[in-house]
């Protein structure tokens, strides 16, 4: 509605053909922004799934990410910054700083790690308890699920307690960065949400 409305507008004013042409381009091909931090666990799979998303290629060898690392990725018409966190103990406190401000935190859990799951669980609820943080959307992706021992998403949520988490929005997938199982549904939520922002 609110771009035939605009376009109303464009087409009755009194603009000149290169004008009307700007006009009609920032209508029609107007690019979105959203910036994103991915944080979880050492180990979880951050790097593994910025590639996924950024080339669509995985690697087995993946050196595990120290302090941060920054890229941009393009999909469509939105342009995703990602702020890959490191997950080791001495980065945490690294994390609150990052999310600040962000379209949507992704918090990337290793689906097959259960001696590490309350460790995870209570990192993330943690970092939801900053007041910096609050109403900004989480992902949760419960990653490797290639693995056999990988949880189902219902225990996932369970043991990382999403329910208790009424504050923001939360979704969770169960991907695999390794075989790209839903890394389009991961995507298509990112792009919703930098339309949500916008």
């Amino acid at each position: 509605m609110v771009a035939m409305v605009f376009m109303r507008e464009v087409l009755t004013a009194d603009v000149d053909n290169a004008q009307l042409g700007i006009r009609l381009e920032r209508i029609l091909f107007f690019k979105q922004e959203m910036e994103l931090s991915l944080i979880g666990l050492q180990n979880a799979g951050k790097t593994s799934l910025v590639n996924v998303i950024a080339t669509g290629g995985y690697s087995e060898d993946m050196i595990p990410t120290v302090g941060f690392n920054m890229r941009k990725v393009t999909k469509g018409n939105v342009t995703i910054k990602l702020w890959d966190l490191g997950g080791q103990p001495r980065f945490r406190s690294m994390w609150e700083r990052y999310c600040r401000a962000v379209s949507a935190i992704v918090y990337v859990v290793d689906a097959a790690d259960n001696d590490n799951l309350s460790v995870s669980r209570r990192e993330l609820h943690d970092l939801l308890s900053k007041s910096s943080l609050n109403g900004i959307p989480v992902l949760v992706l419960g990653n490797k699920i290639d693995k056999p021992e990988a949880l189902s998403k219902e225990d996932l949520t369970e043991q990382m307690g999403l329910k208790s988490i009424t504050d923001r929005e939360v979704c969770c997938y169960m991907i695999s960065c390794k075989n790209s199982t839903n890394i389009d549904a991961v995507i298509d939520w990112l792009v919703k949400h930098s339309k949500s922002k916008n």
